[in-house]
């Protein structure tokens, strides 16, 4: 599927929001008093920061090689 300059620079923004707060989340959670409490929801924040870094990359990628 192709997807227009203003359809990927849109998402990219999203997924930089989300980053943000997916980190923060992170944060929080390990900042808690027991954070062991949380390593479930510890795990699956971060393997969401990293699906999402992912995504950012394909997308830079993919801004990259478009004609300017």
């Amino acid at each position: 599927m192709i997807y227009s300059k203003e359809e990927l620079l849109e998402a990219k923004r999203q997924i930089d929001s989300t980053l943000h707060k997916l980190q923060e989340v992170v944060s929080t959670l390990e900042g808690k008093e027991t954070p062991a409490r949380y390593q479930s929801q510890i795990t699956l924040a971060k393997h969401r920061i990293q699906a999402f870094t992912i995504a950012m990359s394909l997308i830079e990628r993919e801004l990259e090689q478009r004609p300017r």
